[in-house]
């Protein structure tokens, strides 16, 4: 575990941001690539109306992700300035806040869905024809968001003791595990949907336990206090998961806006080209997590060092890790926009029959689709960023401004431009978003007072 620790106070900033990235990086993606194998399994045992039908259970979990990363995001950002002042203490106790908190309000939200799983399906846009899948996948997913919680706040504390690499496998492990599972229960068992969703089930549930374990048993310096059940304490808890939550808040923001994208994108597929448009748009679904990850794997990584700096007061270092996750979030834009662009048809054929219909419209979408990836990326890298220096309403303005603006371009481009427009609603509203932060005088922003 040594070798994995990681000097806030003495390391070079492109030193410590590299060390953080790889594994954030490569733990984000593994994180994405659960719900991806479920569709890539999914479209190939199930057919198109399968990845239909998960697509539109997708707000849910893109919802309850939302929650555990604006508290993970929250109490990283308060523990990293508290661990920067010599105030270990007040870190481990914002660590446990956040994890018994979310437990709580979480496993309300889990049976709420438990309880009222068909209207539920309703109320998430499902046709009659895609209702039994639907309600199959929400009944099985559910029972693992509250070790979703434990995994998306443990993994911000992880990287925060100095351990990047557990983190990583934390990630990494539950990934192969739900390949395995989603094959032999979609395939050699037939369970269809609902196979996928224990699969995905099963696997979240792992790497909740790992985090959990490694915080409760092996964590160096960030290890959960008791709890304390005075009157007086759970005031001061509820203060402090409050303020966490406040921090966090572009975080579960922004995953609202991956919600709202999924949502509202389903309805207007659903509108104008019916069950196999909301499949081809539910196939473009299955990367957009990538993105989202891909930009917040790049402001994580930047994230402990910015708070850290901002809390000892050496903004020179909080420059430079700017610089460092601007540059690192433009090369992996541009990575993600020529492989959409020039191979439309094989991330299309990894879902879906490319020959069939819902393949067909995915190919000639995707290349509007990825107009948008460059804005998007860097649209998450800044609001981690703000995020970082508590400067709260920047980071807020931010996510408003992507999700307010989805609506109305979901609703007019297809208007204007027919069919193109639908795949134009998401690249043109990050676009608008970049630009009146741009036209904010970022530079002006930036600057310490």
């Amino acid at each position: 575990m040594n070798r994995d620790t990681i000097d806030f106070e003495n390391g070079r900033v492109s030193t410590l941001f590299r060390r953080i990235l790889i594994p954030t990086l490569l733990g984000s993606l593994a994180v994405s690539s659960v719900t991806a194998i479920d569709g890539i399994f999914i479209g190939h045992g199930v057919g198109a109306d399968g990845v239909a039908a998960v697509n539109i259970v997708v707000p849910v979990y893109q919802i309850m992700s939302g929650l555990g990363l604006m508290v993970g995001a929250g109490c990283s950002v308060v523990s990293s300035i508290h661990v920067g002042r010599r105030k270990l203490k007040a870190a481990r106790m914002n660590v446990t806040q956040a994890l018994v908190g979310t437990s709580l309000v979480c496993a309300l939200i889990s049976a709420a869905i438990l309880l009222w799983p068909t209207e539920t399906a309703r109320l998430l846009g499902s046709s009659e024809t895609l209702l039994s899948q639907v309600r199959d996948y929400l009944l099985w997913i559910t029972p693992c968001f509250i070790f979703q919680m434990w995994s998306f706040i443990g993994l911000f504390i992880i990287r925060l003791d100095g351990a990047p690499r557990m983190a990583m496998w934390c990630n990494v492990i539950p990934c192969v595990m739900n390949a395995v599972l989603d094959w032999l229960f979609i395939f050699p068992l037939g369970m269809g949907v609902k196979g996928a969703a224990i699969a995905t089930g099963i696997s979240i549930a792992t790497g909740g336990v790992m985090a959990l374990g490694y915080l409760l048993f092996f964590a160096r310096s960030l290890r959960p206090e008791r709890v304390k059940w005075s009157s007086k304490s759970l005031r001061l808890s509820l203060r402090n998961i409050g303020y966490q939550c406040r921090i966090g808040s572009a975080s579960l923001l922004g995953e609202m806006t991956l919600a709202v994208l999924t949502f509202v994108g389903n309805l207007t597929f659903m509108h104008y080209l019916g069950d196999e448009g909301v499949g081809a748009f539910g196939i473009a679904c299955y990367y957009s997590p990538f993105f989202f990850m891909i930009g917040n794997a790049v402001a994580q990584s930047a994230q402990p060092i910015i708070s850290y700096d901002f809390g000892t007061g050496r903004h020179e270092r909080i420059r430079q890790a700017l610089r460092l996750m601007l540059g690192t979030s433009v090369g992996f834009a541009v990575a993600v926009i020529l492989g959409f662009v020039f191979f439309p048809r094989p991330l299309t054929a990894l879902f879906v029959d490319p020959q069939s219909e819902a393949g067909l419209l995915a190919i000639e979408g995707f290349p509007y689709f990825a107009a948008g990836i460059l804005f998007y990326i860097l649209n998450i890298a800044l609001t981690g960023y703000y995020q970082s220096l508590e400067y709260m309403r920047r980071a807020t303005l931010i996510v408003v401004l992507r999700t307010i603006l989805l609506v109305p371009c979901f609703l007019l481009l297809p208007l204007w431009t027919g069919t193109p427009g639908i795949w134009l609603a998401m690249p043109v509203a990050e676009m608008l978003t970049l630009g009146v932060i741009l036209g904010g005088k970022l530079k002006r922003e930036s600057r310490f007072r």
